[in-house]
């Protein structure tokens, strides 16, 4: 995979095609001498269970890896909290309310978007939900169900990211 930095071709600030590798993370212009750099997207994954210790899975609707598991999350909007993020994307997706949001820990991933290569810093958390009885499938979720933690199975989700973040879950959990 080549070096995100390839993407940008013309200053933002200016327009220049003089928008040259500064260092490894950052380009800069050769005109206005304007300085970019490259930094993750954030975006969190909520990690649910409920009082049958059964954790919450969505099957994903839509690429990448449509059609595997996959666990509630998603981009953090402007001005929004990872907990807020987190919130709201597991409301999108599931229709259900997060009562709390703890932070557990974060993963790098690279996350493919319209063939685009968004380099992302995965937040993970464990929430809990006003009511784990009421939910449906929505938005990027094809299907959303509790699965007994016996047979969680990280290999069946789809992103990199989702089955490390499951594997450190599981194995602090045990």
């Amino acid at each position: 995979m080549e070096h995100p930095l390839s993407q940008f071709r013309y200053c933002p600030e200016c327009g220049s095609e003089h928008f040259e590798v500064h260092n490894e993370k950052s380009k800069r212009c050769g005109d206005c001498g304007f300085v970019y750099y490259f930094n993750p997207s954030s975006a969190t994954v909520a990690l649910i269970l409920n009082e049958r210790n059964e954790l919450l899975v969505c099957r994903r609707a839509k690429e990448p890896a449509k059609g595997t598991l996959d666990l509630p999350g998603g981009f953090i909007d402007m001005a929004e909290t990872g907990e807020e993020g987190v919130a709201r994307e597991v409301k999108e997706e599931t229709g259900m309310t997060v009562a709390h949001a703890g932070y557990l820990f974060s993963l790098p991933n690279i996350y493919i978007y319209s063939g685009f290569a968004v380099h992302t810093l995965d937040m993970f958390f464990r929430c809990t939900v006003a009511d784990s009885a009421h939910f449906e499938a929505m938005d990027d979720a094809a299907e959303v169900f509790f699965l007994p933690l016996n047979e969680v199975r990280p290999e069946e989700f789809g992103l990199a990211s989702i089955r490390k973040g499951l594997e450190i879950f599981l194995s602090g959990i045990s």
